[in-house]
């Protein structure tokens, strides 16, 4: 059975956000197509894989094959992953590959643009966060932990420190409304 699969070249917004061509296919019809990948042949999937990612496939079985190719047919209908995103997958690719594994737990999302505000032993300290971390005291760190041993100089839970662990009360306050901060809580005051 020789299956192919006819892509527009229509660009649409997920374009932008998939960086790559797009394709004019609705809901139920990429489904359909997907659900026929499993019927495919090895050297239809590997065909299928060139065409998608112009690339040749790496050695993978059948049904890793079937469900990356299946990932970039969605990928290419609706967008790819944001660029934030990206970049995270990324620097935890770079830490298990130094360090065997990935011991950071990534805590909140806080946006760019967030201020945080601690006040420790009667000084308010403002931490902007940046795309790249965090500025702090006209220095840009890659951790809240670094920023919070700085100011104490003991080691502390940056995230802890300035009361972004969920149920932990504190005495840290907001510029914004945490809702906006992190996307997650009500509020950052304990």
């Amino acid at each position: 059975m020789e299956t192919t699969f006819v892509h527009a070249d229509r660009e649409t917004p997920s374009q932008s956000r998939a960086g790559g061509s797009t394709t004019a296919t609705s809901q139920p019809e990429l489904a359909r197509k997907i659900a026929t990948l499993t019927d495919l042949t090895a050297q239809q999937l590997r065909t299928e894989w060139r065409r998608l990612y112009r690339s040749h496939p790496p050695r993978l079985s059948r049904d890793l094959l079937v469900r990356t190719i299946a990932y970039r047919m969605q990928e290419l209908a609706y967008g790819g992953l944001s660029k934030r995103t990206q970049r995270r997958l990324i620097a935890l690719t770079k830490e298990l590959r130094s360090n065997g594994s990935i011991v950071s737990d990534p805590g909140p999302r806080i946006r760019p643009g967030a201020r945080l505000l601690r006040e420790w032993r009667g000084r308010t300290h403002t931490v902007v966060v940046t795309e790249d971390g965090f500025e702090y005291a006209g220095k840009t760190y890659s951790s809240l932990s670094k920023i919070a041993q700085t100011i104490t100089g003991a080691h502390w839970s940056g995230p802890r420190f300035f009361g972004l662990n969920r149920g932990e009360p504190t005495g840290v306050q907001s510029g914004l409304d945490a809702r906006n901060a992190t996307g997650e809580r009500d509020n950052v005051n304990g």
